[in-house]
């Protein structure tokens, strides 16, 4: 064994020692994952099994992971392990994991290396696999020792697939001889015989959170359901972490129906566009294989059944759209279209930064002429000839040349940053047959001058349009050019129409009103938009709201004022402060926070130097009536104070790391004091004087660990 990061490196996935037999490990989950990470720490796999108990808890809080069989697969990815561990107990004890057929006797704990490789998440996926196996669970009930276990265990973790596949093989070859057969013994000898129903063709697909277990799990489940019948021909796609090889695209063009198991979007949605659809959580898979081979086999025989539509969406929450509601479905995509859009508005906007930098703030003025008439052969001097006059530049050189080629890049990728809203808001709803229509729709928004509000708008028409020529039902021959050919025309022609006959005017007078009302703002008016941006940018921390913000922000980045570069400057600072004021709060009080939070406070004042927002989630879902409220009170704080002091920033990311594009740039240090110390103090308070019982009970139960250990010492 050899040491890694702190860790304790085993050669093999599951050893005795992190086994247990017919013990009683507590009444809760909770209770059985904290004991289950106390044998890993046991068997030197972990040094950090609080932080190990932490994550399986937290993903066993949002589904229960109980399956068939009276077994149960609590699972993570953490930092804690640097290799894939098992931990195994059989319960004295059952304990109620919310599986379909009672409380759990069995449970793996499945830790994965967090950024850990394909082949670690494959080990751990065959045991998934082996767990809808009734054989293999004898074996585990029936194990005398621990060692039985483990070999039991390394028989499946080390099976070769291609054992599996070439028994499959023979399985299929013996049907088809065995039919063949009984075929020919009919035509020779009965007088009469029934012709056998055609079997009908299925595609399932399974994906879940993690992509760990469940994914895998449904996978097996589903495939030894059809096995056993004669009605169907089922092919599987499971989209795990580890991978999976796609379904033949012959065999999907004539499946009579689909069934998505899954608790993320299906990747690549569209190719089944068109067929009979059955969707449900992954658990379903596992839990109910046959009910919904059944319901399949059904929506295939029913002509108005639920169908795919013609390009589904993706949001950037990864859920599937098919359950939600209209309102939350907009509210999704259009957290796409922003999740889309920022690369665009990050590249371009440091890159103009950079050519402010290198070429002077008077580079804009020659972006546009220099790049072409110029080369590094040919340096510009001070003075260049732009439209018939010669404008004199503060620098020249190599220094005005490579900061206008710079400037150019970055200009290039801004134009581009309503068009990618548009085309993303469209994706969002109507998948890739409306990102076409989308940046039509976002190109027509910019030379009308309706700007980011028009992106808005015609990102939801392309969208929408899209999804409704999706639903209609065309000839077959015909399906194949919807998405690609008829519904990107369509719906282009219909956004264009709309925006040049009848809405484009009307939202440039709004997009014109509101850049003259953002120049118009100054002195106490400015301190109030500044106190407003602070507190939408720390109020969900990245969400909807806060991402309100920030396209507000970049919206005006391309106008180049100086209302335009403040408020940039009051969003990317604001947004700085929670992590940051969570970390430095972790360090002068740590008994305030739970050992997770104390652990993620060692890295989030970086987060939130580099303007990552969401450093302070973690901390915001655990306690989010304290932490929620001291933010936007730091934040609030911090956006006053910047636009108090006229900061102004011209790159759109980038937090402390492009100083050089604040302007006064000590005003950046100020307000990001202001804003920290403010909501540090609240935090702190907050939680000094309204105490916490989950870090109460941690507490508790680090003192009893530690009263244990000098017991045993």
């Amino acid at each position: 064994m050899n040491s890694k990061k702190g860790h304790i490196v085993s050669s093999s996935t599951i050893t005795p020692e992190l086994v247990r037999l017919d013990t009683d490990f507590g009444e809760t989950p909770g209770d059985v994952i904290g004991n289950l990470a106390k044998l890993v720490a046991g068997a030197g796999r972990t040094s950090e099994p609080s932080t190990l108990a932490d994550a399986a808890t937290a993903r066993e809080e949002k589904a229960g992971t109980g399956v068939n069989g009276r077994v149960a697969i609590p699972h993570c990815r953490t930092s804690a392990v640097s290799e894939p561990t098992l931990a195994f107990a059989r319960l004295s004890h059952a304990v109620d994991f919310a599986g379909p057929d009672g409380d759990a006797e069995l449970v793996f704990l499945i830790a994965a290396p967090e950024g850990g490789g394909k082949e670690h998440l494959k080990i751990l996926s065959k045991l998934a696999r082996a767990l809808v196996r009734s054989d293999f669970l004898d074996t585990l009930r029936n194990a005398a020792t621990p060692e039985e276990v483990v070999a039991a265990v390394n028989v499946v973790l080390n099976a070769a697939p291609k054992e599996k596949k070439a028994a499959a093989a023979d399985t299929a070859k013996k049907s088809a001889t065995a039919g063949a057969a009984a075929g020919s013994t009919a035509v020779a000898g009965a007088p009469k015989t029934e012709t056998p129903k055609p079997k009908k063709r299925i595609v399932a697909v399974t994906s879940c959170a993690t992509g760990i277990a469940h994914t895998y799990m449904a996978a097996d489940a589903l495939e030894q359901a059809a096995n056993k019948r004669n009605d169907v021909e089922l092919r599987i796609e499971p989209q795990g972490s580890s991978g999976g090889e796609p379904v033949d695209p012959d065999f999907i063009a004539s499946a009579d129906a689909v069934i998505f198991a899954h608790d993320v979007a299906v990747r690549d949605r569209e190719r089944f566009a068109g067929k009979p659809v059955v969707d449900s959580p992954v658990k379903r898979g596992i839990n109910e294989p046959n009910i919904m081979i059944d319901e399949a086999i059904a929506a295939a025989d029913n002509p108005n059944a639920r169908r795919v539509p013609g390009g589904a969406a993706v949001e950037s929450s990864g859920e599937a759209q098919g359950d939600v509601g209209w309102p939350k479905r907009i509210q999704q995509s259009i957290m796409t279209g922003v999740s889309y859009m920022v690369p665009f508005v990050a590249a371009g906007g440091l890159l103009l930064a950079l050519g402010f930098l290198i070429g002077g703030y008077d580079v804009a003025d020659g972006w546009q002429v220099i790049p072409l008439e110029y080369s590094p052969t040919n340096l510009p001097g001070n003075d260049v000839l732009i439209d018939g006059e010669t404008v004199t530049f503060d620098r020249s050189g190599w220094a005005l040349y490579m900061g206008a080629v710079l400037f150019a890049i970055g200009q290039l990728a801004m134009d581009f940053v309503v068009a990618a809203l548009s085309g993303y808001i469209g994706y969002g709803i109507a998948g890739r047959p409306g990102i076409a229509p989308g940046f039509v729709g976002g190109a027509i928004s910019v030379m009308v001058g309706a700007g980011f509000i028009g992106g808005l708008v015609t990102g939801l028409l392309a969208g929408f349009i899209a999804y409704w020529i999706g639903s209609w039902k065309v000839p077959r021959w015909l399906g194949s050019l919807m998405p690609v050919v008829i519904i990107p025309l369509l719906t282009s022609l219909a956004v264009g129409l709309l925006m040049f006959l009848l809405l484009g005017r009307p939202l440039g007078a709004i997009m014109t009103g509101l850049q003259g009302w953002l120049e118009s703002m100054s002195g106490s008016s400015a301190v109030l938009l500044g106190v407003i941006i602070g507190l939408m940018m720390c109020f969900d921390l990245g969400g909807p709201v806060n991402k309100a913000a920030y396209l507000f922000g970049t919206a005006g980045l391309s106008a180049g004022t100086d209302a335009a570069y403040e408020i940039m400057a009051a969003v990317m600072i604001s947004g700085m402060v929670p992590p940051i004021a969570l970390s430095i709060a972790t360090f002068l009080r740590a008994k305030l926070f739970t050992p997770a939070e104390q652990e993620n406070g060692k890295s989030a004042w970086l987060l939130g130097l580099s303007f990552v927002s969401e450093g302070a989630i973690p901390f915001a879902a655990a306690d989010p009536f304290r932490v929620i409220p001291s933010m936007m009170l730091g934040g609030a704080a911090a956006g006053a104070t910047s636009m108090a002091l006229g900061v102004g920033a011209k790159a759109p990311h980038g937090g402390i790391f492009v100083i050089f594009a604040y302007e006064p740039w000590w005003g950046l240090f100020i307000a990001l004091a202001v804003g920290v110390v403010v909501a540090t103090i609240a935090i702190i308070a907050a939680k000094q004087l309204w105490p916490n019982k989950a870090v109460e009970e941690a507490a508790q139960k680090a003192d009893e660990a530690e009263t244990a250990e000098v017991a045993v010492a």
